[in-house]
């Protein structure tokens, strides 16, 4: 199978814990499960992260085989971009269950893990995309 056929559904289906996410947020926020303010905007940013990067993912998915690699280096590229996706959003949610306000934990390192990942598949896409042009 190709990568640029499984790897959007796996995007896709990612979308369905983003939308879960906006329901928990509203939860915690509308009064039952309170967090504090520091808490809520690390909730709200990983949770815009999640959507918006995700959507990223599946137009990256898209250009994915107009740089002409191989299906290996294309599940490689996917692949890192979908972690780093995953990385970036999840450090938000790991630091407001384990980190504290000022001060950075093992959340806001997986964070910037993630933003390295997708600026590096980001790259490389951009590279195989000049090379092919």
């Amino acid at each position: 199978m190709e990568p640029t056929n499984i790897l959007p559904i796996v995007a896709v289906l990612s979308l369905v814990t983003v939308e879960y996410g906006g329901w928990a947020l509203l939860t915690f926020i509308s009064g039952r499960e309170g967090l504090a303010d520091w808490q809520t905007r690390f909730f709200r940013a990983g949770h815009a992260h999640a959507g918006v990067l995700l959507v990223l993912s599946l137009v990256y998915l898209l250009y994915l085989p107009r740089a002409d690699f191989s299906d290996r280096f294309e599940w490689i590229a996917g692949g890192v971009l979908i972690a780093g996706v995953l990385a970036q959003s999840g450090g938000f949610f790991l630091h407001v269950g384990v980190g504290e306000v000022g001060t950075p934990s093992a959340g806001t390192k997986l964070t910037r893990l993630g933003a390295v990942l997708i600026g590096a598949s980001l790259v490389t896409l951009a590279v195989g995309l000049i090379q092919t042009a």
